[in-house]
């Protein structure tokens, strides 16, 4: 194991420790995954990183993570994975190599606004985050279904956040840390939303061209996640969590 790949380890058990510390955690149900960093260029298949299954997101540590091929069998470690679920990690992974981690919730203000109509609404900076900038896919049932990985990563398209109708939230990173902060800021929209709907008060929608310059800014701020954004939620895990780099 390189020095990249070590981080890597720590960064996704961060990642799953820091999902539960912000209450977007469901049992032991959904996933964060991985790519494992340069690859042995003599085995290059692809390898990622996911969590054991039946392990707390709060339980999660860098030793823990399970190494699996592209079918979400696991290469080595004694503990098990849940294939069926890095299925939909899989196809998105394999089809978009600017991706590094994927991140998939069932929060419960995710999941409410899975269920409206017209999603992301931009009622606020963190929900004109994704103006424009997010992809929305129809519930097909449980996800089984090998056909319906194609439909994932057509409807996620060059997005980095999908919207699961029926069924939760999806973001997608260049690194552990930008799918961390972009699924931090996508449930705080969708939190916000909620509670701006409860109050029953007439909305007033910004300007469109004002919703779309405002995400473009976002999209260009990766540098400062990487810098500021991510080790400050560090250092509260470091407080509140600490072992994850065990």
């Amino acid at each position: 194991m390189n020095e990249q790949q070590r981080q890597q380890r720590i960064d996704l058990a961060a990642c799953y420790r820091l999902i539960d510390l912000y209450g977007m955690s469901d049992g032991i149900g959904t996933h964060i995954s991985a790519r494992v960093p340069d690859v042995d260029q003599a085995d290059p298949q692809d390898q990622f990183l996911i969590n054991p299954y039946g392990w707390l997101f709060d339980e999660i540590t860098a030793s823990s993570l399970v190494l699996v091929d592209a079918s979400g069998y696991a290469l080595e470690g004694e503990h098990p994975v849940n294939p069926a679920g890095f299925n939909l990690h899989s196809c998105i992974h394999l089809a978009r190599a600017d991706v590094m981690c994927v991140l998939h919730t069932h929060s419960e203000a995710g999941m409410a606004v899975a269920a409206m109509r017209d999603g992301v609404l931009p009622l606020s900076q963190h929900g004109m985050q994704f103006h424009d900038r997010i992809g929305y896919h129809d519930y097909e049932g449980l996800v089984t279904h090998p056909d319906e990985q194609q439909r994932f990563v057509a409807d996620l398209g060059e997005h980095q956040a999908l919207l699961l109708r029926h069924h939760g939230l999806l973001t997608v990173g260049s690194s552990v840390a930008e799918a961390f902060y972009l699924m931090w800021r996508l449930e705080k929209a969708c939190r916000t939303q909620l509670q701006v709907l409860a109050c029953g008060a007439e909305l007033a929608l910004p300007d469109a061209e004002v919703a779309r310059k405002t995400s473009e800014v976002y999209a260009r701020s990766s540098d400062m996640i990487s810098e500021f954004a991510w080790p400050g939620f560090l250092r509260r895990l470091d407080r509140c969590n600490p072992g994850y780099t065990n």
